[in-house]
């Protein structure tokens, strides 16, 4: 069957709807705004008044917002108690307007004052369409502050009723964000100036209070890195101490950024943050490759050398991505880069674990203060590794371990002390009481050095003759200043006996090196000159007997020598072990080379005669003489020599001329005049 079309509602039908609207229209009140809160008088007068309850609430970005003539009767209503993001918004980030409609009992007073506790991130503030106040600034130059901030004031200039509106702008979210915040974290306060001055100072020494623990743990902090730093400067061997001093004041720098209430930016608070969090992390991986007897294994420093390059580079980056780019249009891709050298620096954080997993594998006897730290840093490390992980992506996860692990384990005195400052105070006690146990391990052990040092200095003052020693028939002299506690120098002046009685042996020579080591390759070497002059007189035959006991014994190093025998008559026999010929008359005995002593078995050497008329000059030297050098690198040189033993120069004046152009190796120089 064929339907007919519907047909539209009759006149009468319309004029009945129509009058029925009225009728209704004419029962029900008008759609209201909700009320806004009353500020009485006797209120005002008492002190600051919340201003809780509801606010409209909006999304987006509109100037006419601000207008106390527009209609928000239409908009969402949020309390200011809560930020947004718990409030049906989470991870909203950008623009939002809140709105409130302000009534003014009778004799209400004028002139007002209101203080922000804290908003996320930018806003402004507008009384009846008149900016009245403003912190940070919005994009395209965003500048936002941390949640440290201290309460914000402003002079309120109502005049009677109106609207108090707050134009807010969140900043993009970072990796870690829970995206629960945004916009009011608390309600703002109005009131008379002076209840708005009453209200600040208390709420600033709760704050005050609430953070003795904190300024006291930092304070050791700042003392710790300055004794270290002063003590590393007197002594730069103790590396141990630059890195105590890097890990404490490294720890200072949250506080200083975060802490404080400073006007930081956040961008660059969190910029100057993480590389500091970075060298706190490096310093401690070095001290406990130190304390724990970790710096022979080449795969651990390696390993750690790769780790520091990794953390400092993503941190650094990081910060410069969130200073530069974070408000730029290409936020999704910023955001990607912000995760991606998040994951680079978190897995760093762990390292401490494995290089305390690997002491305690090896099964390394510890002294009592390392074992203390390995624990304290084991510790420590599980506890940062929960507080970087556990907070990325928690908008999408919905973890809530790091709000567990920053839950206050009690409270003393008004400040609430929680696990990580708990476990990084007693990690700072460790490492100072095992930096100190090390540094007095190596003061003791640089004391019974110095003892060594001390005798070897004694035994070789013994083995090297006085300068005052005389030489029959000649006018002697002889200067020997090592460069170090003891030096590789030596020379002998031996009277000889038997069928050469009247005759002298002169022996000068140059140990390759410096320190103890040298100065006992020495004393071997005058006690074998000692015992050849009791068999042979000839200098050939002691030097080559001094190499028979030196070769397999100097460990890579080698000796020149030079050996002179003196007659009564004037004549002489000359022997040379690769050292520097001597000089008669200011001029070089061309004498051939040969090798030095101790490096090859079973070499001879050659002898050549020498004469010396009345007033002939000798000096003999080693290359301390020839190597002066001043702090340019400029080498005293063999033209300076020549032009100094020209002159006929005593042993004493031939070595000051090198002392006052730059000793830099031991030096010894000795003169023989003809009488």
């Amino acid at each position: 069957m064929q339907q007919n079309p519907p047909r539209g509602p009759s006149i009468v039908a319309l004029l009945l709807l129509a009058w029925g609207a009225c009728g209704s229209a004419a029962q029900q009140p008008p759609v209201q705004i909700p009320a806004a809160p009353q500020l009485a008088l006797q209120k005002l007068t008492d002190g600051a008044v919340p201003l809780d309850g509801p606010w409209q609430f909006h999304l987006g970005d509109d100037p006419l917002w601000g207008n106390p003539d527009f209609d928000d009767s239409h908009w969402e209503q949020l309390t200011a108690a809560t930020p947004w993001g718990e409030q049906n918004h989470p991870n909203y980030t950008g623009y939002a307007w809140y709105r409130r409609h302000i009534h003014f009992n009778p004799g209400a007073p004028q002139k007002l004052a209101l203080m922000i506790r804290h908003i996320d991130d930018a806003y402004q503030i507008y009384w009846n369409g008149q900016l009245i106040g403003q912190h940070g600034s919005f994009p395209l130059h965003a500048v936002w502050y941390a949640f440290s901030q201290p309460p914000q004031t402003f002079a309120w200039p109502a005049t009677g009723d109106g609207v108090l509106a707050f134009r807010v702008w969140k900043a993009p979210l970072l990796s870690e964000d829970s995206g629960k915040r945004g916009g009011f974290a608390a309600p703002p306060l109005a009131g008379t100036s002076e209840a708005i001055v009453s209200a600040k100072a208390k709420l600033d020494y709760e704050w005050l209070r609430s953070r003795q623990f904190l300024f006291g743990e930092n304070l050791l902090y700042a003392l710790v890195a300055l004794i270290g730093l002063l003590a590393w400067v007197r002594d730069r061997q103790q590396w141990t101490l630059l890195w105590m001093a890097i890990f404490a004041f490294a720890s200072i720098a949250s506080l200083i950024l975060f802490g404080l209430g400073l006007p930081w930016p956040r961008a660059l608070a969190d910029c100057l943050a993480s590389p500091f969090s970075s060298l706190r992390d490096i310093s401690l991986w070095y001290l406990l490759l130190t304390l724990l007897d970790l710096r022979e294994n080449r795969i651990l420093i390696r390993l750690t050398q790769i780790f520091t390059v990794v953390s400092l580079a993503s941190t650094i980056l990081d910060g410069l991505v969130e200073v530069f780019f974070w408000t730029s249009p290409w936020q999704t891709a910023v955001q990607i880069a912000d995760g991606i050298l998040t994951a680079a620096y978190v897995p760093t954080a762990a390292f401490p674990l494995l290089l305390v997993g690997y002491a305690f594998i090896r099964q390394r006897k510890l002294d009592n203060a390392p074992e203390l730290v390995a624990v304290l840093a084991f510790l420590s490390g599980m506890i940062q590794v929960a507080q970087n992980v556990a907070p990325q992506g928690s908008r999408f996860t919905h973890w809530t371990l790091a709000d567990k692990i920053a839950t206050p384990l009690f409270t003393l005195n008004g400040n609430s002390v929680s696990l990580a400052p708990l476990a990084g105070m007693l990690l700072l006690l460790s490492i100072v009481f095992a930096v100190y146990q090390a540094a007095l391990e190596s003061h003791r052990r640089q004391l019974k050095l110095e003892q060594e040092f001390r005798s070897a200095r004694e035994l070789q003052q013994v083995l090297i003759p006085e300068s005052e020693q005389s030489l029959p028939g000649y006018a002697f002299s002889s200067a020997y200043l090592p460069a170090a506690e003891v030096g590789g120098d030596f020379f002998q002046l031996i009277a000889l006996d038997g069928d050469r009685a009247g005759s002298t042996l002169l022996v000068v020579g140059d140990v390759s090196g410096k320190g103890l080591k040298a100065a006992m390759s020495v004393a071997v070497i005058v006690g074998a000159v000692r015992t050849l002059t009791e068999i042979s007189t000839s200098p050939a035959e002691i030097l080559a007997g001094i190499n028979r006991r030196l070769v397999g014994r100097m460990s890579g190093g080698l000796v020149t020598c030079l050996a002179l025998r003196l007659d009564p008559d004037g004549n002489g026999v000359i022997a040379n072990a690769g050292h520097l010929p001597p000089y008669l008359n200011g001029k070089e005995i061309d004498l051939p080379g040969a090798l030095p002593l101790g490096l090859i078995p079973g070499i001879s050497y050659d002898e050549f005669s020498l004469s010396f008329r009345p007033h002939d000059h000798l000096t003999l030297f080693t290359d301390g003489l020839l190597e002066a050098r001043k702090q340019d690198g400029q080498l005293f040189g063999f033209e300076r020599m020549r032009q100094l033993l020209a002159n006929r120069p005593s042993a004493g004046e031939a070595a000051k001329a090198a002392v006052d152009f730059g000793q830099d190796d031991d030096i010894t120089v000795l003169t023989l005049t003809r009488l």
